[in-house]
């Protein structure tokens, strides 16, 4: 697959450069006294959220970068000139965490916010900066300082509003057809999508909302069934999930009850924040049940499932019921704006919620478009 939503490289900032100890030494000049330079900054390490870009697969055998280090100092007050910055180019919702102690370092989810991993050396000080009226002659320097290195983990969380949970053919990619431009692949076949997928809903000339598809889960995911939990992190961003149910599957033998019940469990299984999250039921195929069948069956199914929240029964393939469901969204996302995050709950059960705040992280726009500016890459 193209489509890679997680990496792991390794990032080493430049070394700074060397002060130096010289003297003045010109004709006529016999007390010059002290002139040595410092030394320059070694470059540092940054990453950089574009929007243009989808996928980690840049760096998916590309792991090392290093910038380079700083010059060394002269004489005559000549300082060492300082390298230039490597600048890495992300998708946005990439969120970056050290690989090594799992310390979360930065969440680039805006165009162009920009976060520094690696920071380089300071050049140390020539002679020229201890002399005194004491010590006129100095001869003791500084060596420049280590640059910073690092293990990263890279992870992509897609940015969506809502998304869409449930079984593989359950009608998934042909919601996200009907009711949006996207064109994931359908066919009458388990996982057919095998890598998430966005969709712009338009809602009317001034409003829209954000769709994002992932493959289906089954039952027993957590062990690696199936694609297993390999793409539940694109939801964690998301606002609203919508389960769809397949309420007239192929198969005489399928549970639609407790297929549905195994996608909620390995939901809590997965990441109970996530599980927490809002979450409709939209039972589909509706068109494949004979219209006198059709109020009976949904409210089977609703008893038996035992769901109190929002329930739609809508037909993707026909477009049946997609108009009101595109409503309801568009009318609670207005009613619940974007919301922080939702870290782990404290001893007592209170959830505790936090704006997240990465580090070093800012939105200015980087001078050089390309991947790496000015920089080494092994």
């Amino acid at each position: 697959m193209k489509f890679v939503d997680e990496a792991f490289i390794e990032v080493y900032a430049g070394d700074g450069g060397n002060g130096v100890a010289s003297f003045r030494r010109e004709k006529f000049i016999p007390r010059g006294g002290p002139d040595g330079g410092d030394g320059g900054r070694g470059g540092s390490i940054y990453l950089v959220a574009d929007r243009n870009i989808n996928t980690l697969v840049d760096y998916r055998f590309l792991r090392i970068f290093r910038a380079k280090r700083g010059e060394n100092g002269r004489g005559s007050d000549q300082y060492g000139r300082g390298s230039d910055d490597v600048v890495l180019r992300v998708p946005v919702g990439t969120v970056v965490s050290d690989a090594d102690t799992g310390e979360p370092l930065a969440d680039l989810a805006q165009h162009e916010a920009r976060a520094m991993m690696a920071k380089g050396g300071r050049g140390g000080w020539g002679n020229l900066h201890y002399k005194s009226s004491t010590n006129r002659a100095p001869r003791q320097c500084q060596p420049g300082e280590k640059g910073e290195a690092r293990r990263l983990h890279l992870e992509l969380k897609v940015l969506a509003d809502v998304g869409l949970l449930g079984m593989p053919n359950a009608g998934k990619s042909t919601l996200i057809r009907a009711v949006s431009a996207a064109q994931p692949k359908v066919a009458d076949y388990p996982f057919t999508t095998l890598a998430p997928s966005l969709g712009v809903v338009r809602v009317d000339m001034d409003k829209s909302f954000v769709m994002a598809d992932i493959p289906g889960l089954i039952e027993g995911a957590a062990e690696g069934a199936g694609l297993g939990h390999q793409f539940l992190r694109h939801l964690q961003r998301t606002r609203l999930l919508l389960h769809i149910v397949d309420l007239a599957p192929f198969d005489p033998g399928a549970d639609p009850v407790r297929e549905a019940r195994a996608i909620v469990e390995e939901l809590r299984r997965y990441d109970e924040a996530l599980y927490r999250k809002p979450r409709w039921l939209v039972l589909n195929k509706i068109d494949m049940i004979e219209e006198e069948e059709r109020e009976a069956r949904i409210a089977d199914f609703v008893q038996a499932f035992g769901w109190t929240e929002p329930v739609y029964a809508v037909s993707a393939l026909t477009g049946n019921g997609c108009a009101a469901l595109v409503q309801a969204i568009s009318y609670w996302l207005d009613e619940h704006p974007a919301e922080a995050l939702l870290l782990e709950p404290e001893e007592d059960g209170t959830p505790v919620v936090l704006t997240p705040m990465p580090i070093d992280v800012h939105t200015s726009a980087p001078q050089s478009s390309s991947k790496l500016k000015q920089g080494e890459s092994t």
